[in-house]
């Protein structure tokens, strides 16, 4: 048994000419009633004449051919334009009438292709029509009544082409809002991959070399290889991270992933990003003020990455010199200054592509914070943001 609620949900499911059947046959049982006869459309000026066998069959190609009117347009319209015919001609004037403007209406709305083929067409059949009718007539017609007929019936046809366009015109605004929603999120994910993979790659390479030098200190050494194994377990975690954003699950609460937001940072990752960097060989003074609020939103992700870039070119360009980290949490705002005594830069570099840097000033820049990266005036280089916090993560 079907529940109300369930009634729509088993309506839209029906074959579209199912559910356009219904109008025809109100149409056609509105047509038998005597009441309505004689009430409907009239071309010209024959004198209504009463129903016979073959008013059931013009009412009949009138009504019927509606459930067609979405899935067969064009086939819709010519069988409902020649039971009209027979119906004026025959000057049955019943109500199925109506049915022409809606074939013109439904035939400029869902036809696809031919659509000026066939509205010329129809103006062509729609001359001799006029002609016979006017003959068959006592003249009491004028050509102002049928070209005004006419413009009527051009009207639902015209009717129907803007609502097609209009459709297709909604379409096309859906897929382009849908297309930069997904580029936009693969280049959101690409910065991401970047970030991880380019850190956390960085210091584990830093440190094998180290390690090769370290042979005759074991325990050393064994610090190196430990740096090495705990770097790479972190690139898995954070990697899986992103996995889980790609993941149609994530967020719903059914998927597999630990329910860490990867778009905030979790509290003391600062610290444990400055304490890999240091077992990799580099000096980090670290100083962070303040405490990061939940009102951040991605301003906590964006400070995040930015000292994460800045301590991998230090780590790439710059290493061994000493760094230092100054990250300040306001009310209003997230400061960040990382400092090196190099380089430390792949713009400074001449190997470097310094994307990562372009990345951090676009990130910055959405959430309309500042950025910069430059040299500094001992001869090092230093990398500064600021970025509003409150911003919705």
């Amino acid at each position: 048994m079907i529940s109300p609620r369930q009634v729509p949900g088993w309506w839209h499911r029906l074959d579209v000419t199912v559910r356009d059947l219904p109008l025809g046959l109100l149409l056609l049982a509105g047509s038998f009633l005597p009441t309505l006869h004689g009430n409907g459309t009239q071309v010209g000026d024959l004198p209504t004449r009463p129903f016979d066998a073959l008013a059931g069959v013009a009412l009949g190609l009138e009504c019927l051919p509606l459930a067609l009117r979405r899935r067969w347009p064009a086939v819709s319209l010519a069988l409902v334009s020649l039971g009209f015919a027979v119906d004026q001609i025959r000057a049955y004037h019943s109500v199925a009438g109506v049915a022409l403007p809606l074939a013109l209406l439904s035939t400029g709305a869902h036809l696809a292709r031919h659509r000026r083929a066939g509205a010329l067409l129809f103006s062509a059949a729609y001359v001799p029509l006029a002609v016979v009718l006017h003959r068959l007539g006592s003249g009491g017609e004028t050509a102002s009544d049928f070209v005004t007929f006419y413009l009527a019936l051009a009207l639902a046809w015209g009717t129907g082409a803007w609502l097609r366009a209009t459709r297709t015109a909604e379409a096309e605004r859906r897929r382009r809002v849908a297309e930069d929603t997904r580029t936009a999120e693969r280049t959101r994910i690409a910065r991401e991959l970047h970030d991880v993979v380019t850190h956390h790659v960085t210091a584990m390479v830093v440190q094998a070399e180290a390690a090769r030098y370290l042979t005759a200190a074991p325990e050393r050494l064994d610090q190196a290889l430990t740096a090495v194994s705990d770097t790479g377990r972190r690139a898995i975690a954070d990697l899986r991270h992103l996995l889980d954003l790609l993941n149609p699950d994530h967020g719903t609460g059914t998927g597999t992933g630990t329910g860490t937001d990867v778009r905030r940072p979790p509290a003391g990752r600062l610290l444990t990003l400055v304490e890999q960097t240091r077992r990799a060989g580099q000096p980090v003074e670290f100083t962070e003020e303040g405490t990061p609020t939940q009102s951040a939103g991605s301003a906590d992700l964006v400070a995040y990455r930015v000292v994460q870039e800045a301590l991998t070119n230090a780590l790439k360009y710059a290493h061994g010199s000493r760094t230092s980290v100054r990250v300040r949490h306001g009310e209003k705002e997230i400061t960040v200054e990382v400092g090196t005594d190099g380089s430390g830069s792949a713009a400074a570099s001449p190997g470097g592509s310094g994307r990562g840097l372009v990345g951090l000033r676009e990130r910055v820049d959405v959430l309309g914070g500042e950025f910069s990266a430059g040299r500094a005036a001992d001869g090092g280089f230093v990398v500064r943001a600021r970025i509003p916090a409150g911003n919705p993560s």
